[in-house]
């Protein structure tokens, strides 16, 4: 089964950075580089919300327009890893993040990792 293993949140001022990592394991049927990825951030009192994706080979990225321009995201297949570069933190950032990985209808999701975005 595959496992998914957020970390890098913390605390931080407007405008400042994080790195999240996204951490894959229990890739017994299919590689991890056969699951397109996501991350997904949940602010208190709100639903769950797209932030950013990557295509399996890492060649192609989508951004939610909120995080346009201060958000990168990539892969390294190599090692089962995902990273969400994070700049010009703003209040409204402030979330739970969640790494998920897709493959067909199969989907899996970490525990979440905690971004607060705090003056």
């Amino acid at each position: 089964q595959v496992h998914l293993e957020e970390s890098g949140g913390g605390v931080v001022q407007p405008g400042g950075s994080l790195r999240l990592s996204c951490a894959a394991s229990g890739f017994t049927d299919f590689p991890f580089s056969s699951y397109a990825l996501n991350w997904y951030r949940q602010a208190p009192g709100r639903e769950r919300e797209f932030v950013a994706a990557i295509t399996r080979a890492g060649d192609n990225t989508v951004y939610a327009d909120s995080v346009t321009g201060r958000f990168t995201l990539s892969r390294d297949n190599a090692k089962n890893m995902m990273f969400l570069q994070m700049n010009s933190l703003k209040l409204e950032d402030t979330a739970v993040y969640y790494c998920n990985a897709v493959r067909g209808s199969r989907g899996s999701w970490g525990q979440g990792t905690q971004v607060t975005v705090t003056s």
